[in-house]
């Protein structure tokens, strides 16, 4: 096995230093030198715990503390018996490291975790199972890799008994749970910065070092916990006072005597002959049954044993309630199975155990881990099986699919609401719909509306129910993550809601009711879910399968019942609970209601699509905020600027901050420049016809100075962008500006605080290809460094708002058959627009594209501008990851741009306005970095009262620790000479979102327990990435993924 430590540069031995050195502060580490670690990068596991043992022997006397990290990143396996083999040589190898540490340090604790800080994009992992079939099935074999990992290890451990080996100057402690950067995304309410995921991942690291005051899966990972008075000591085996949780197999009961039903139909038969329209299909008419969705048609884990998680990769198709047709109705309830009671020659449904591309999988065409974007390939590639089938009469046989999406959406919509939202999800059901109807004949669609998701919660509130919390955090990070009560959850039930409402409006337009033989019925009974309990009040596990994420053959039984009921109650009257310990019995089908009911045999009338809302008459928005006062006094920090606070607004960039286009009505307008629009300058009308960041500060301040007007130079304020500038013109821009501040007589140059906003680059970008060595990544940067330094020099009082330069190539796809788009776009953007697509040259400008983005937040995170309090520059990245609408299928939402199909529109100026302040009102490092195009009037964030600043780096971090005052303040020459000591008083910090130590200030009573032990602490972070096993072991084989 070979170890590295690459990721000292991610953890860094500062932060845990920098943390351990709070309670002992002679702290020393072997490697304070971070370029020493790279010694051990090509060295074998048992080679660097041997060294790190030579590193520590001259420090017998003092306590020390060895961080030894198992990342998960190299652990590749693509089938159940390869994950076997691969963590038993992985264990076997840490198990040799210990050894070689107990052997040879003494007054030592080693903390053992796995660690993942792997992106979560599939495609960029370095271990990729060809055979997966997209994002959703890699993520659920990658969290059961690293289960059955964690589970090895801690086992081993308990096995080799590490705190009880005669001595007690030793020992071994494995995490309860691993680093995982997913779930610190998630926690966080969407994407984790690299700037702040350090901090994420250390208060994880510390929490799970302590000792433990409650289970460790309900730990705030916003807050930094400190030791208490009871368990003042680090965490170990033997002062953990943790009950072992109990055996799964336990809890359960068992399920065979739930599986079964019996059928309580006297009349079974077909109709006399073949109906010709869906609206008198009985159940004994159809002759085909298929399925489309994620892992719960899919069947994971569905038969798996209630101890064996690694076992829910496998994926029980035969036991899938929508679709399998294992066995028979008395011992397997499923839609398949009941059916085949009215219909004997039943077939589409699938059997026994398999992928969906196997031949046992036939029709059921579900994917695990799917999600609404996915459900196009799966159609056709069900309707690829039907069509070849000989078993099929393709024309003739009449069909029942049922399809079942969402919940993997709403698992990870906290990540990217717009790609998750409700447009983007009923789009993609509307497609996927659309083809069925639009290639099958003879078909009743089951769309099941989205399953209530938030009572999964529960499963996992409850320590005692012995869940794997950290699994299903990886798995479903946006609702199990989410305090209580707390704005996310609310979003997600809203979501939730949305889904289900939308699939509703979508059927009842009457798009698929254009001919009698198709029709889509929705199925509402997951409308609310109602969570099975024990007699002590405890979920059910048994419903569960053994990673409570995916539902047991029980649970399955259930949907069953309530699906086939619900196929036979009419549109109006269908159940919308699912309550999972109810008593559900088969409902048959009568004299007077013998047909699988639709819309038209149930006499229901659709309520019609939604009525078209009226023409926008303009691009104003609605203002909600109530508290808009300024300071009690004027503030002389920036980190502690109210809206109402800014006095000037200015502006530096190009076409777009011109506003060139923005209201163009025919070709002869193209060249006219509409300031009083522009998105951060503008100051035309108010904000009710008007959105720009001006007409949102003037709610604040009415005074407010320098926004633009109309379209004359003279009215222009302190917009100082001009058309086509590239960043080499930032510089000059500057100067000019300052120029204009100091001569203004509205402005008090000294004393009132300046908010600038800076966009430039995509001219820089649009014409690369022209002129590369001037316009490489490095250059834009120093460009933008040198009129930032202008600022930092010239001006008092200032906040700089630096854009993040946008994702440009999604500008090749706004295209109108137009004189001024077939030219003109070509003519401002070549580099962009005149390569054809997948071109080498498109390629290179998404790689300078992005290296443009990487240098700006370089240039942005460091310290170069930290050194005065009255200064500060912030990037606002919400159009870093840029998506155009859709209003159709691939077809873009030119309304965005205007007829030149390359200027932004008046309605795009007054979406990116919105986006700018909305980033404001963010926290660095957990900005939105995407922008949301869809139209509402009352999209407008405004400040609280616990964040009632706009954000900088420096108040959207946690306070540092503050020490005991000092009895005599310092002398006249320590103040101004600009020394310090430990009894200094860090400057006040404004109250921030985000996580903030909870410790005292005073002593804390542990400390001298630690101080008793050794007085030293010696802190030592060793990375292990490790690559591949044992270097003469024998190396794992990639093969298909077997789920």
């Amino acid at each position: 096995m070979v170890l590295r430590l690459a990721l000292v540069s991610i953890l860094g031995l500062s932060w845990t230093a920098e943390l351990m050195s709070l309670f002992s502060p002679s702290l020393l580490g072997p490697f304070s030198d971070p370029t020493a670690a790279l010694l051990f990068s090509d060295s074998s596991l048992a080679e660097q715990a041997q060294e790190v043992s030579l590193q520590l022997q001259h420090k017998q006397d003092s306590w020390k503390l060895v961080l030894l990290f198992v990342p998960v990143d190299q652990l590749c396996a693509c089938e159940q018996q390869q994950v076997t083999a691969a963590v038993d040589e992985m264990v076997k190898a840490v198990d040799e490291a210990l050894q070689t540490l107990q052997s040879q340090l003494t007054k030592t604790i080693v903390s053992v975790a796995l660690w993942d800080g792997e992106r979560t994009s599939h495609q960029n992992r370095r271990c990729f199972c060809p055979g997966a079939a997209g994002e959703g099935e890699a993520k659920l074999l990658r969290a059961l890799q690293t289960f059955a990992l964690q589970r090895s290890l801690r086992e081993r451990l308990q096995e080799r008994n590490w705190f009880n080996k005669d001595r007690e100057d030793f020992t071994a402690v494995f995490q309860d749970s691993p680093l995982v950067r997913e779930s610190l995304s998630a926690a966080s309410g969407g994407p984790l910065s690299d700037s702040l995921y350090p901090d994420k991942l250390l208060i994880q690291m510390w929490t799970n070092l302590l000792q433990p005051t409650v289970d460790q899966r309900k730990q705030d990972i916003t807050g930094l916990p400190c030791p208490s008075e009871l368990r003042p000591f680090l965490r170990t085996p033997t002062n953990s006072y943790l009950k072992e949780r109990d055996d799964p197999s336990t809890l359960l009961e068992t399920v065979r005597n739930f599986t079964g039903t019996e059928m309580p139909c006297d009349d079974l038969s077909p109709s006399p002959s073949v109906p010709k329209t869906v609206h008198e299909l009985r159940p004994g008419d159809v002759k085909v049954v298929a399925a489309l969705g994620d892992s719960l048609t899919a069947g994971n884990g569905v038969g798996s044993k209630p101890n064996n998680i690694l076992d829910v990769l496998n994926q029980y198709r035969g036991l899938s309630w929508s679709i399998g047709g294992d066995a028979n109705l008395t011992s397997v309830t499923t839609l398949p199975n009941i059916l085949k009671n009215f219909n004997p020659g039943l077939t589409g449904y699938s059997r026994g155990t398999g992928r969906q591309d196997t031949l046992e999988a036939y029709l059921n065409q579900a994917v695990a881990g799917a999600k609404s974007d996915d459900m196009m390939p799966q159609a056709q590639a069900l309707v690829k099986r039907m069509k070849n089938d000989s078993k099929i009469n393709f024309t003739e046989d009449w069909k029942v699919i049922t399809v079942f999406i969402g919940g993997n959406d709403l698992c990870d919509f906290c990540k990217n609401s717009l790609f998750y939202s409700e447009d983007n999800y009923i789009k993609n059901v509307r497609q996927t719909l659309d083809y069925l109807h639009k290639e099958v004949p003879r078909a009743l669609v089951n769309l099941v509306e989205p399953l209530q998701i938030s009572p999964l919660r529960e499963m996992h509130a409850d320590a005692s129910v012995g869940c794997p919390t950290w699994l299903v955090n990886i798995l479903c990070p946006c609702v199990i993550l989410p305090k209580d009560s707390s704005e996310a959850v609310h979003k997600l039930e809203t979501l939730n809601r949305d889904y289900q409402t939308a699939l509703h409006e979508l059927v009842e337009s009457g798009r698929y009711d254009t001919r009698s033989d198709f029709t889509v019925v929705v199925q509402p009974f997951f409308r609310e879910i109602v969570v099975p309990k024990l007699p002590d009040g405890r979920p059910d596990r048994s419903f569960f399968s053994p990673d409570c994420f995916h539902l047991s053959q029980r649970a399955q039984t259930q949907m069953a019942r309530s699906l086939w009921n619900n196929m036979l109650e009419p549109l109006g009257n269908k159940t919308l609970k699912q309550d999972f310990m109810a008593d559900i019995e088969l409902k048959c089908p009568t004299k007077a209601s013998p047909f699988i009911r639709t819309y038209n045999n149930s006499d229901y009338m659709y309520a019609g699509p939604p009525p078209t809302p009226g023409p926008v008459t303009n691009w104003g928005s609605n203002f909600s905020c109530v508290d808009l006062a300024p300071s009690d006094s004027v503030p002389t920090s920036v980190h502690t600027l109210r809206p109402a606070d800014i006095k000037v607004v200015a502006a530096l960039g190009d076409s777009v901050t011109v506003g060139v286009a923005a209201k163009a009505s025919n070709l002869f307008d193209l060249s006219k420049k509409y300031r009083g629009v522009a998105w951060s300058i503008g100051g035309d009308a108010s904000l009710d016809t008007v959105t720009t960041l001006p007409n949102i500060l003037k709610k604040f301040n009415p005074k407010l100075v320098g926004s633009s007007v109309g379209r004359l130079d003279v009215r222009k304020g302190f917009n100082m962008a001009e058309p086509g500038a590239r960043s080499i013109q930032m510089n000059a821009q500057v100067e000019a500006l300052v120029n204009a501040l100091m001569n203004n007589k509205e402005v008090d140059f000294e004393k009132d605080w300046k908010l600038v906003t800076v966009f430039v680059g995509e001219t820089d970008l649009c014409n690369y290809c022209l002129d590369q060595y001037n316009l490489t990544a490095k250059k834009y940067s120093h460009n933008l460094m040198q009129g930032l330094d202008k600022l930092y020099q010239s001006v008092p009082r200032v906040l700089v708002n630096v854009v993040q330069v946008s994702q440009i190539d999604p500008l090749k796809t706004v295209q109108r058959n137009t004189l001024g788009c077939g030219l003109l776009q070509r003519t401002n953007c070549p580099c962009v627009v005149n390569p054809s697509p997948n071109s080498p040259e498109i390629e290179e400008i998404k790689r300078i594209n992005l290296e443009y983005q990487a240098e700006l937040q370089s240039l942005i995170s460091g310290d170069r501008y930290d050194g005065k309090d009255d200064f500060a520059v912030v990037l606002q990245p919400f159009i870093q990851n840029y998506f155009i609408p859709q209003i159709g299928e691939g077809e873009v939402d030119t309304s965005f741009y205007s007829l030149d199909c390359f200027h932004l529109s008046e309605r795009a100026q007054a979406e990116m306005a919105i986006a700018l302040w909305n980033n404001m009102l963010e926290p660095v490092g957990r900005k939105t970095t995407f922008n949301d195009y869809t139209y509402n009037r009352s999209k407008i964030h405004c400040p609280t009262q616990t964040s009632p600043f706009i954000f900088t780096k420096t108040n959207s971090v946690p306070a540092p620790p503050v020490t005991v005052p000092p009895t005599t303040p310092p002398t006249e020459s320590q103040a101004t000479s600009g020394s310090t000591s430990d009894t200094t008083i860090s400057p006040p910090t404004p109250p921030v979102t985000g996580g903030q130590p909870l410790c005292s200030t005073a002593l804390p009573v542990w400390v001298p327990v630690v101080a008793a032990l050794g007085s030293l602490l010696v802190g030592f972070v060793v990375a292990w990435v490790i690559c591949s096993f044992i270097k003469k072991s024998k190396r794992v084989d990639m093969k298909g993924t077997g789920f």
